[in-house]
């Protein structure tokens, strides 16, 4: 099964999407998809890791938490996450995101998350067994 990750329009925001075998892994997907609206993932460095861990009592609202936790570092510690490595066990997820300080002639970033929404949030698990995790953010 496939895993991946996508944009998607949404007025003057952003839609995040991803989707893969697990929910840990479309949640991962997710994102990524967050990071390339600032920037080329495939640029970012997986060099340091950064602790996060988040509560919600549905896996919805979870994806909301995990982003905005993710969008939260990457504004305070002026990093950029390439990949992640998270569980999720009932309503707790724990994770290490890998990434990098910002480079801005590197990484050329265009644009900044404000934060993730619950405008079209969705995560499901799908007739083929596969999870889809998405919202859209604010940019």
């Amino acid at each position: 099964m496939d895993a991946g990750w996508r944009h998607f329009p949404h007025g003057s925001d952003i839609g995040v999407s991803g989707w893969g075998p697990t929910c840990e892994v479309a949640f991962a997907q997710a994102a990524l998809a967050l990071t390339a609206i600032a920037t080329d993932p495939l640029q970012v460095a997986a060099r340091q890791p950064i602790g996060i861990k988040c509560q919600a009592p549905e896996k919805d609202l979870l994806l909301i938490d995990w982003l905005n936790a993710l969008i939260f570092e990457m504004a305070t510690r002026h990093m950029l996450f390439s990949r992640f490595d998270l569980s999720i066990d009932g309503d707790e997820l724990s994770a290490t995101a890998w990434g990098e300080p910002v480079d801005v002639l590197r990484h050329q970033p265009a644009v900044e998350v404000k934060g993730a929404t619950y405008t079209a949030l969705n995560v499901s698990r799908q007739a083929d067994g596969a999870w889809h995790a998405q919202c859209v953010v604010d940019v």
